[in-house]
């Protein structure tokens, strides 16, 4: 299998033999140019020169580019030295901030309990504990707060200096003064303080033995003290599943149902390769898989290869190629004749979006529904992670990469590790190694320490694309010669976004709703870009909100939405009106059985996901309306341009018999399909169909039947 992959990456790539082209080759260090000189810049020896160079520099400037930070202070500096008013501005804060820090000094005097100068952002918990609130400690920090601020208003609000730079300049400031923040140092916070009068130093001596620890298991390579506890198979991924399908990228594991009645639309799972597979599949009372199973689904799910350097050209064209569209490939094989149920988490959802607009563009009709779990599709604002994508960083990162032909799991945790730099990176050093207490890993946390690398080509593609030239959004992202769209999408989306989320924000998460037309459902559930999906049913301290945006319905902007619907407790249940984020993209697949005339499904759907199941097929309204006679559901035909038929408003007085059934009259000759309508008019409402368990089509098959086997099986009432 590896040579064949070899094999279609070099024809691939070879002119004149009927293969696609990629749409935007890189100039990587073995691309042959056309050179005018052995020291010509489009030599050989030149380009990989300075790649090699750059390369080194990456590893003591932690893959910051130089070039782009000294360019950006060039840039404040510039304009700031042209503002003589802004620098007014600025040296009347300063007066200001220290009147107000003296007036704090001279209450405080008097009355210990007096009102702060500043408060600290909610999200700021290091100055929260009772012991910075004593003299001199609160002085310190509120002295410290008022200058974090002075220089945030200092980067900001510069005549010609663009917002993009203003963000990244604060951000670089931010985390220079994060580092020189008093919680950070053990003579000024007071709790370290305590801590080690109480225990006479002894917090110290852990905290040093954990420090020679951690820096041990780093340089070896080895995971985090406390992640061997939770080992893959033992007690993390442990829902019984096996290997069905095997290529050079991807491994594709079955999950099957652990119920005797089973939804014949199979679930296909696709993770980011950026994370292990099991984020899905962690504990069992933390796995997604194991709910899913539990409720009847035949569960698929992609586990990634980690690649290494000889996996350098994979691009994203092979990702979807063969990763994404090969599971559906298998999956179809395995399941034939049903339809697929798509989930992507981050990335992986990404991934599956282009692969389903390329299949709609093809009219490739294998996707049923399409859920995306914390997804970007539209990265023109996708947060703090543009603060490290631009020319010159994105130049330099491509050089890191092509010395090793990979971008390293270590080096890519940094980068999200600095978006929260206070949280994940001081606290927990001040926690560890000034503290001497080390917090318990969860299989959350274990699983964030397992790593995975990116191949250069792919991330490369990835970051020009996606990030910096928002080829998808804009229509111009090019699968096999031609673009795709996002707007050709048809099948009905489900997409969840998290308020915390600082590698995909909900609110660029939002923008889904903005470019299908077809019904789009949004949840936003609070929790951050793993603990908000990693989320079951029943967790505590979870709150959600869910609407469904219809097709040809106004935009509302991510403020108003967030305003107007309104917040429900929990996680998204199963029986809320959008779902849940532990089930798959409705319609067709919650709850249903079968969707052959004639068959009742295990449960009822509303008449709110209705309307996205009519969209692809108007004979599932007989399955779904609890009235069949109502008006509501002609109004959702005619919604679509379909007639009601004549066998909806007249089922009452359909009649069965064995396995064969007949309605009061025919329907006409403008009704959709009538023959395929007989069947299913004499399911509904007439008291002899109540007791399905009569019909010999209501037995459910064997425990571990494959679904496809068992299209037509009925569920009994």
């Amino acid at each position: 299998m590896e040579t064949e992959l070899q094999a279609e990456v070099t024809t691939r790539q070879t002119p004149g033999r009927g293969h696609c082209k990629r749409p935007s080759p890189l100039p990587g260090p073995f691309t042959r140019l056309d050179d005018e000189g052995p020291l010509s810049y489009r030599s050989f020896g030149t380009r990989a020169l300075d790649h090699a160079f750059r390369a080194n520099l990456a590893r003591f400037s932690f893959g910051l580019s130089p070039a782009g930070l000294t360019a950006l202070w060039v840039d404040w500096m510039a304009h700031l030295a042209t503002s003589p008013g802004k620098q007014l501005a600025l040296m009347e804060k300063a007066g200001r901030k220290a009147t107000r820090l003296m007036n704090y000094m001279l209450q405080q005097a008097t009355d210990p309990d007096c009102a702060c100068c500043i408060e600290p952002l909610p999200q700021d918990r290091r100055f929260t504990g009772p012991a910075w609130q004593q003299w001199p400690h609160n002085l310190i920090y509120q002295a410290f707060l008022l200058h974090q601020q002075w220089w945030h208003n200092a980067t900001t609000e510069i005549d010609g200096l663009s917002p993009q730079r203003q963000r990244v300049l604060s951000f670089v400031l931010r985390q220079m003064l994060d580092h020189y923040s008093p919680s950070n140092f053990p003579w000024s916070n007071p709790e370290i303080m305590q801590a080690t009068l109480s225990q006479g130093g002894m917090n110290l001596v852990r905290g040093i033995q954990n420090l020679s620890e951690d820096w041990q298991r780093a340089a070896a390579g080895h995971r985090p003290v406390g992640a061997e506890a939770f080992a893959v198979g033992e007690n993390v991924a442990v829902t019984p599943g096996k290997v069905v399908f095997r290529n050079h990228l991807i491994e594709l594991i079955q999950y099957q149902p652990t119920t005797t009645e089973v939804h014949p639309e199979p679930i296909l799972i696709v993770p980011a390769w950026i994370m292990k597979y099991y984020i899905l599949d962690l504990s069992p009372e933390n796995s997604l898989v194991k709910y899913l199973v539990d409720q009847g689904h035949t569960v698929f799910m992609i586990s990634w290869r980690n690649p290494t350097s000889d996996d350098r050209e994979l691009g994203m064209d092979e990702y979807r190629r063969l990763g994404v569209m090969a599971a559906i490939d298998a999956v179809s094989a395995i399941v034939p004749e049903q339809r697929i149920h798509g989930m992507g988490y981050c990335l992986g959802g990404t991934l599956l979006s282009i692969a389903a607009a390329a299949m709609a563009r093809d009219r490739d009709p294998r996707l049923a529904t399409l859920s995306t779990l914390a997804t970007q599709l539209d990265f023109s604002e996708a947060g703090e992670l543009m603060l490290f994508i631009g020319e010159s960083e994105v130049s330099f990162l491509e050089s890191m990469m092509w010395d090793q032909g990979y971008l390293d799991g270590y080096q890519m945790a940094g980068a999200f590790q600095l978006l929260r730099s206070n949280d994940l990176i001081w606290s927990r050093m001040v926690h560890d190694y000034f503290l001497g207490e080390r917090k318990p890993l969860n299989d959350l946390m274990a699983w964030n320490a397992d790593l995975t690398r990116m191949p250069y080509r792919m991330h490369s593609e990835y970051l020009r694309g996606l990030f910096l030239n928002n080829d998808l959004s804009g229509g111009r992202y090019i699968v096999d010669d031609h673009p795709i769209n996002l707007a050709d999408l048809r099948t009905p989306i489900f997409a969840v976004g998290t308020t915390s989320d600082h590698v995909a924000p909900w609110r660029s998460a939002y923008k889904i709703t903005t470019h299908p037309a077809i019904d789009v459902t949004f949840l936003l559930t609070n929790g951050g870009h793993n603990a908000g999906i990693v989320s079951p049913p029943g967790h505590d301290h979870r709150r959600y909100q869910v609407s469904t945006n219809r097709a040809g319905d106004r935009y509302v902007d991510p403020e108003t939405w967030q305003s107007i619907t309104p917040v429900q407790e929990g996680s998204g249940g199963p029986n809320g009106c959008g779902g849940s984020r532990w089930s798959p993209a409705r319609p067709s697949a919650r709850r249903r059985w079968a969707h052959r005339p004639g068959l009742r499904p295990a449960a009822r759907c509303t008449g709110q996901l209705c309307v996205a199941a009519v969209a692809r097929n108007p004979l599932w309204i007989q399955h779904c309306c609890a009235t069949p006679r109502s008006s509501r559901s002609s109004a959702i035909l005619s919604r679509y341009g379909w007639p009601a038929p004549p066998a909806i408003r007249r089922c009452a007085s359909a009649t069965w018999h064995g396995s064969k059934a007949r309605a009061a009259k025919a329907p006409g000759p403008g009704d959709i399909d009538p023959g395929r309508y007989r069947r299913a008019a004499a399911v509904r409402r007439h008291p002899r169909c109540l007791d399905r368990r009569q019909h010999p089509l209501s037995r459910p098959p064997a425990a571990g039947t494959l679904l496809g086997q068992y299209p037509r099986t009925a569920v009994p009432r």
